[in-house]
């Protein structure tokens, strides 16, 4: 009877613990967050049921965050404790949300952790909320940007970085956690940390001292458009900081993304399925407003007719999300969010572990800012890493030289067998520092506008001059493998030095990063054939502005942002004869097999391989296995 009694009850425990991580979703989560300004019209319970019945007819929802606070504006408790029961008895997990400034609108105007009125009353705002929600996130802007007169008397000398760094890991101790932690000791806060990681410390931003205190890390993946946003960061970002950041700590709670500097409507879904490639278990979408605006057809890119991984038409068809629901029209922008994500759903599912080209970032650490990002965009899968990789394969920019010891730990990588790839940025900051005894290789001042570049014996010509740094090296005791070229002079783009039977690589990036995507295809391929064959079984041959994304399981995506159609040439290790579409079912049958070069000494061996001709739709994604 006992034995029953147990097996009942471990049967509940199972169905509870099925129950707490059942959604609308089967391999994530979706939350929306809701600033205090549209909190405050929630008090409104006309605006709150409408603007709730339009969402929701749209989008399924699985949680919402409620913010309490946003520049100056507090939310009275008794109505959050309303509003909160409202999306609890419609089923969605509710927590809570602060928002820390003074002015968003005055060029993000944050709180003066060493004003002592303003910081009690940062530590009110944490109070009261931790006695409403459990877990409570801290929205892009716990960082500090002021310079009043408390500050500078308590800078002194310092930097502002090594000012604001220290300042914040004590606001955070003992300003928001240990508060919290006293109303509420079930209160859980976690930080979301924007996209501008490459800046973070000058503001206050800690990545070593946050994700080991916080009870959580939530990413800011938005990257809007390129060109259009003010930031103009790489599309490839939406993927890469969510890695990176989960690589600070595992505890990395989900991704963030907005419908900013949006030209047409695939941006947006694209910064999803990026967030979602890279495995996060929650997407939050920023925010209730922005899935009220209306859907427009100004929004459907010129290349729709394509059949495209994101239908626009599609999209717009009525819909009906639950039992007994009469079907409606899209109208807003929350039914752009709910197709992608159901759409999106099919996918991740049949996703492993993500692997890519470690990157190593130590904390802190500056140059070569979201570098990483480019070499995304010209498809190599990348992997940023805030501890050294020992005994594998490492690409490093101008951000490792901040390690002390970093010369010592290439050499035993390179002495156990494995290869190194630095940047010019990295081997301009270590100059004077040692380099120079290990590699007989030289940055220069000089510059040159490279005009053409010179891969596997041929010269092609550029469509438009790149500017690049010269670098000098000693004949015969290293080797240029692509040069660019200037009126009849080259230096190196990509370089070899042999080094204990392995190789150091050199990459020669050029001034402006996104000049990597004017380099010729053939110089693209050897790239990505030196890098990726050291780390992951699957390369392409084909233009820049696609993106390839590898699993653990044999699985791998490739992605292009290109306006246009394009056509891959897959090659994966090994003899494989087909590989299928995981999402129409569909193979694709071996071409005849190659060799890929594994670019060692002399040449080399060949790594056998097999290729695949893929076409890609423009602004689409393409699952395969093997």
């Amino acid at each position: 009877m006992k034995r029953f009694i147990v097996i009942i009850m471990l049967l509940l425990l199972l169905a509870g613990i099925s129950t707490l991580h059942a959604g609308n979703y089967e391999n994530f989560r979706v939350a929306i967050y809701t600033r205090a300004y549209e909190v405050q019209k929630m008090c409104d319970q006309h605006w709150l049921d409408s603007t709730w019945n339009v969402i929701s007819s749209q989008m399924k929802v699985d949680k919402i965050y409620l913010e309490t606070h946003r520049d100056q504006l507090i939310i009275d408790e008794k109505d959050m404790r309303r509003i909160k029961k409202f999306f609890e008895d419609h089923g969605v997990t509710v927590s809570g949300g602060i928002t820390y400034t003074i002015s968003e609108g005055n060029s993000f105007e944050t709180y003066c952790y060493k004003d002592p009125v303003e910081r009690k009353k940062a530590q009110e705002i944490i109070e009261l909320t931790a006695k409403i929600f459990d877990e409570i996130v801290l929205d892009d802007f716990f960082f500090t940007d002021c310079k009043c007169k408390y500050c500078l008397e308590a800078k002194g000398d310092r930097s502002w970085t090594e000012y604001r760094l220290e300042l914040m890991d004590d606001a955070a101790l003992n300003v928001i956690l240990g508060p919290a932690k006293k109303v509420n000791p079930k209160c859980e806060v976690v930080i979301k940390y924007p996209n501008w990681y490459d800046h973070f410390p000058a503001l206050g931003f800690d990545l070593d001292f946050g994700p080991k205190h916080y009870d959580g890390i939530y990413t800011g993946t938005e990257t809007r458009d390129a060109v259009n946003s003010d930031q103009h960061l790489q599309p490839y970002e939406s993927y890469l900081i969510w890695r990176y950041f989960d690589n600070l700590n595992h505890n990395n709670r989900g991704g963030w993304v907005d419908t900013g500097g949006m030209r047409y409507i695939d941006r947006y879904s694209e910064q999803i399925w990026m967030t979602m490639f890279a495995k996060s278990p929650e997407m939050t979408l920023f925010d209730y407003r922005q899935m009220l605006n209306p859907l427009s057809t100004r929004y459907r890119a010129p290349w729709q007719d394509q059949g495209t991984s994101f239908s626009f038409d599609k999209m717009m068809e009525p819909v009906s999300l639950g039992k007994n629901k009469s079907a409606v029209k899209p109208t807003t922008i929350a039914r752009a969010a709910g197709f992608t994500l159901e759409e999106l759903d099919k996918t991740v599912g049949l996703l492993g572990n993500p692997v890519g080209v470690k990157s190593y970032k130590p904390y802190q650490s500056k140059g070569e800012e979201f570098l990483q990002n480019y070499f995304g965009m010209i498809g190599i899968p990348m992997d940023i890493v805030p501890e050294y990789p020992e005994g594998e394969f490492v690409l490093l920019t101008e951000q490792a030289a901040a390690d002390k010891d970093i010369l010592r730990k290439i050499d035993r990588t390179l002495r156990g067998g494995h290869d190194v790839m630095i940047t010019s940025g990295f081997l301009h900051a270590m100059q004077g520092k040692g380099i120079e005894n290990m590699f007989e290789i030289s940055w220069t001042d000089r510059k040159a506008l490279a005009s053409a570049v010179k891969v596997n014996g041929q010269i092609i010509n550029l469509e438009k001059p790149i500017l690049m740094q010269q670098v000098t090296y000693m004949t015969n005791d290293s080797w240029e493998m692509i040069s660019g070229m200037d009126a009849g002079l080259g230096w190196p783009l990509l370089h070899r030095y042999l080094y204990a039977d392995n190789n150091l690589y050199l990459i020669v990036v050029p001034d402006n990063f996104a000049d990597l995507y004017k380099l010729p295809v053939q110089a693209l391929n050897n790239i990505r054939a030196l890098v990726s064959q050291k780390v992951v079984p699957v390369t392409f041959q084909g233009p820049s502005n696609v993106c390839l994304y590898c699993y653990d399981n044999n699985t791998f995506i490739v992605e292009s942002l290109a306006d246009e159609p394009v056509t891959l040439n897959v090659m994966v290790q090994g003899e494989v004869k087909s590989i299928r579409d995981r999402l129409d079912g569909s193979d694709i049958q071996a071409l005849p097999s190659v060799g890929m070069m594994s670019f060692g000494r002399r040449g080399g061996p060949m790594i056998r391989s097999t290729s695949f001709s893929v076409p890609l739709k423009p602004h689409s994604y393409r699952v395969f296995s093997y």
